[in-house]
């Protein structure tokens, strides 16, 4: 019996203690996961367009050696949004898209956190990309956000 590539959807949101404005204005920039993000070891702007122009792409190194090229589809600083997905990579995730989101929190001025995607994946690897995604890439990535002290 032949399986079909199966859809996946990850959602994770966390809350991050610092102002939104100080958050957004770190993360807003489409090459910046070098200066947060532990598993990224290079951020480069093909072409030379700017960091937060929609259609830019970013080419990623991860530490492991292995490279994704991302675009970046919207961004909203009214919204404190952007919307991103992957054109190549070699973690083997498919028609991935992937929304960074923020709202501010008044009680206490701080930041809430969601980052989702869905993506498509071979059969059988559906629960490890998610876990990969889902753990690595989306909560790493907070945990690393929480701890930054130019946050504070």
């Amino acid at each position: 019996m032949h399986r079909s590539i199966q859809s996946v959807q990850v959602y994770v949101s966390s809350v991050i203690d610092a102002p939104i404005d100080k958050v957004w204005a770190l993360v807003r920039d489409f090459n910046s996961l070098t200066r947060w993000h532990p598993a990224i070891s290079g951020s480069q702007i093909e072409g030379g367009q700017q960091s937060t122009a929609v259609g830019c792409v970013r080419k990623l190194v991860l530490t492991s050696g292995k490279v994704v090229r991302e675009q970046l589809l919207e961004l909203s600083d009214a919204n404190y949004r952007f919307i991103y997905n992957i054109l190549e990579s070699d973690i083997g995730l498919l028609d991935y898209v992937a929304e960074f989101s923020l709202q501010r929190v008044t009680d206490g001025d701080r930041t809430f956190a969601v980052w989702s995607a869905d993506f498509r994946t071979e059969p059988g690897l559906e629960a490890e990309k998610a876990i990969m995604v889902r753990q690595d890439v989306f909560q790493r990535g907070f945990d690393a956000l929480k701890a930054k002290s130019i946050l504070l």
